[in-house]
């Protein structure tokens, strides 16, 4: 660029806007453009090694029965917490809490799964704006404002590939989803405009089949087929995304989960000793 450093650190200053974090990102890329093996090896060299302990089944769960209790309602949560109860109930006497902690994780993944109600209620928590306005200098809505680029299935339009195209709403769909996060009662029932979608329906009803899965699972339960309840348990790790992305992360994950089954039902120790295998090419 034509400009001296000091014409640029200049405009940073004129600017007024995050100049300290700005003034710093220009150095270290000047860095990095000069020596980045050098920069590398200062940001290795300052690495910090932070041991965390792991969460016990106790204070996931939790955690999670107030988040769902914000997600839908306290008994929403509640059919939560008394299906991982359920399946510690029958783990304890294994002395393992393995299968507890994947069905804690993951019914859980799949409960709190992200629709209209849960876009519009996260994104109008004044925890959120508020992390906004602390990156922007000004008012919002005056200095700066916020665009939301969604794909309502109501109203989003399709590509050529029928999945559905997201499109910028301003400011004002704010004040749409603040409205729209009150009515999150409406949820899974008659009235639910939105569950009447596909996706909607496939998503509650994962919900039914995972649970109908794992109690199937602990009506047969012992030490040498635990590993393999723990791995059918934690198949919901791979169904990811949203839409059409988690569609095939649905597809994807199907056959995996239908083969564990079949193992499982031909023998829990022949299924322990195969979850990990993969299927012949």
């Amino acid at each position: 660029m034509p400009l001296s450093q000091a014409a640029l650190r200049r405009a940073f200053e004129l600017n007024g806007t995050q100049v300290e974090n700005n003034l710093a990102a220009f150095e270290w890329g000047r860095r990095c453009a000069q020596d980045l093996a050098a920069v590398r090896a200062l940001f290795q060299a300052a690495q910090v090694i932070q041991f965390v302990k792991k969460p016990s089944v106790d204070e996931m769960v939790t955690k999670r029965v107030a988040f769902l209790t914000d997600y839908q309602d306290a008994a929403y949560a509640s059919r939560y917490r008394e299906f991982v109860a359920k399946v510690r109930q029958a783990e304890i006497p294994l002395g393992s809490h393995k299968l507890s902690e994947a069905v804690a994780r993951y019914l859980f993944k799949l409960m709190a799964y992200k629709d209209e109600y849960e876009v519009a209620r996260l994104h109008s928590d004044r925890a959120f704006t508020d992390k906004i306005a602390a990156m922007f200098d000004g008012e919002m809505g005056r200095d700066y404002k916020i665009v939301h680029h969604l794909a309502p299935p109501l109203l989003a339009k399709t590509n050529d590939k029928g999945e559905l195209v997201k499109r910028a709403f301003g400011p004002w769909m704010r004040h749409g989803m603040a409205w729209l996060a009150k009515m999150k009662g409406l949820r899974g029932t008659a009235l639910d405009v939105f569950g009447r979608t596909e996706e909607r329906r496939t998503e509650r009803a994962l919900i039914t089949e995972y649970q109908a899965c794992i109690t199937e699972l602990l009506a047969g339960l012992n030490v040498d087929n635990l590993a393999a309840a723990a791995e059918i348990a934690r198949i919901p790790e791979e169904i990811r995304g949203y839409g059409h992305v988690k569609n095939r992360q649905l597809a994807a994950a199907r056959p995996k989960w239908d083969r564990l089954m079949a193992q499982w039902r031909q023998g829990g120790a022949t299924a322990s000793a195969t979850a990990g295998a993969k299927p012949a090419a």
